[in-house]
């Protein structure tokens, strides 16, 4: 009877433990801290992501099929890659964490192979091996960081508003960085491209600046250039995310023990808000890199408006900077899933808009484009932004559902639909623009090439767009739901803490 007493009070002892360290309240410091490394994977992928293929197509010389090739091959490899990371990070621990640490592990590595993408060496220009070889090793490393960076999102409080202030101050971060790549990023390149430099429009309320054409060989070094400022300030970013951090949410040895490769079907198989977030991501992703691959392209050739891209790209950004903070109020407002869909609406009411823009007649339209592209960055980084608040609680019902907290695993299984949608977004344009005639030499496009261009940075990315809406309806966590996994798994830790001090004594 006393052994039995001394048992409950125990378990009434790890539970109040376990709340107190897995529901522990985030600083803005933590905060500030994990949405740093989002800042940092923005600015090294993220301008990979943007204008990698304008760069190979253009200055580096390289096909546009053989860019899409050398896109969808490396994807590819990412369907075995990813989940052997995961395994292997969910069962092994260092000193100072089991996910913190890969940040500088593989972080450096990182940012030295992406800024070789950009070396500006005569000798390798137009090296389909050469630019194959460096993007397929960047891609590996960025698995390791990018799928111990979304663990640690897990691992680092079960409180639920915490996990949704993260999201926020995360996706702040997140759009600051992409300010820096997708506004400032190409003018500041062209500003530094030494051919034809004149006095340009930026679209900045009359500010004009000496710009070049930075789709011309010679702009080769101002690539490197401006890219390897980006590489240092990622680079600290990712040191920050790592001392401001700290795990709490963790699986036991006994957890890390028992985890096998063969997890990631168990996950699939039993987890089915996985696999319907995952599709989510995997079309969030896909259109979301059809439109940024191909919106350089759109502003260099449909509306002859390079210049504006710096102020349209300001305009863009507003919205994933000033509006997170309402992320919460407006999901209470709207639900979960209606949350998403409103959000996705407005992304295609932008992306309609941006057709009108590209009609003829109507490219010369400064106000035209900042609404368009205002509204339609609104609706996607909102979207895309708080998708993310899902992760955790997909995590915590696998961990319900199989007794392992398999973080990494499912990271990587999130990280293979975005891959998968990075892939189709990244390649599938470059083939679509080939099949319908472009030619990077060319100064003036066809009218099927424009055609080509419209499509893909236009009706694919809004029609992806609705039937992402679709696939969120189905998504099966309500918040009570979420609520009722955390009290189970309160008492399943509480439980196993009590066998393992009792059996201590």
């Amino acid at each position: 009877m006393a052994l039995m007493e001394s048992t409950v009070k125990q378990m009434n002892k790890n539970t109040q433990n376990i709340q107190h360290n897995e529901y522990h309240k985030l600083s803005l410091s933590e905060r500030i801290g994990y949405g740093l490394g989002d800042f940092a994977q923005n600015l090294v992928f993220g301008t990979v992501g943007g204008f990698l293929a304008l760069y190979l197509t253009t200055v580096n010389a390289i096909g546009t099929a053989a860019a899409g090739f050398i896109f969808l091959f490396v994807r590819i490899v990412n369907v075995f890659w990813d989940p052997m990371v995961g395994t292997y990070v969910d069962k092994h621990t260092f000193k100072n964490g089991k996910y913190r640490p890969w940040l500088l592990i593989a972080g450096i590595p990182l940012i030295i192979l992406s800024a070789m993408l950009f070396v500006p060496i005569p000798a390798i220009r137009g090296s389909v091996p050469i630019a194959f070889i460096t993007y397929f090793l960047l891609d590996l490393v960025y698995s390791v960081v990018n799928i111990p960076y979304g663990s640690l999102n897990a691992s680092l409080t079960r409180d639920p508003e915490s996990v949704d202030k993260i999201t926020t101050t995360r996706m702040m971060l997140a759009n600051i960085a992409n300010l820096l790549v997708y506004t400032l990023f190409p003018m500041f390149v062209q500003m530094a491209a030494p051919l034809d430099r004149s006095a340009k429009d930026t679209g900045f309320f009359g500010l004009k600046l000496n710009m070049g054409t930075y789709t011309d060989v010679s702009a080769s070094h101002a690539w490197f250039g401006v890219y390897m400022i980006y590489m240092v300030l990622g680079a600290v970013a990712l040191f920050f995310c790592y001392r401001l951090t700290k795990e709490r949410v963790v699986a036991t040895a006994e957890q890390s023990a028992e985890v096998k490769a063969t997890d990631l079907f168990v996950e699939l198989k039993n987890n089915k808000p996985l696999v319907i977030l995952g599709l989510f991501f995997m079309l969030a992703f896909t259109f979301m890199f059809f439109m940024n691959t191909v919106n350089g392209f759109f502003n260099q050739y449909t509306v002859n408006h390079s210049d504006w891209m710096g102020a349209v790209g300001l305009i863009a950004s507003i919205p994933g900077i000033a509006f997170p903070l309402f992320w919460p109020k407006l999901r209470k407002i709207f639900g979960k899933k209606g949350f998403f869909h409103f959000f996705l609406g407005m992304f295609v009411v932008g992306e309609i808009l941006t057709w009108v823009w590209s009609l003829d007649g109507m490219h010369d339209s400064l106000l035209l484009a900042y609404v368009s592209t205002f509204i339609k960055q609104w609706g996607l980084t909102s979207a895309t932004g708080f998708m993310w608040a899902l992760v955790p609680e997909v995590v915590s019902y696998g961990e319900m559902k199989s007794g392992k907290r398999n973080a990494a695993i499912i990271n990587a299984i999130m990280g293979l639909f975005f891959k998968i949608g990075f892939t189709l977004g990244g390649a599938v344009p470059l083939w679509f623009l080939a099949a319908y005639g472009f030619d990077g030499n060319a100064a003036k496009q066809t009218a099927s090439a424009l055609s080509g261009i419209n499509i893909t940075a236009i009706w694919i990315p809004a029609a992806l767009a609705i039937v992402s809406m679709i696939v969120m309806a189905l998504y099966p966590l309500s918040d009570k739901d979420v609520e009722d996994i955390n009290k189970q798994l309160d008492a399943s830790r509480a439980k196993a803490k009590t066998i393992r001090t009792v059996s201590h004594k």
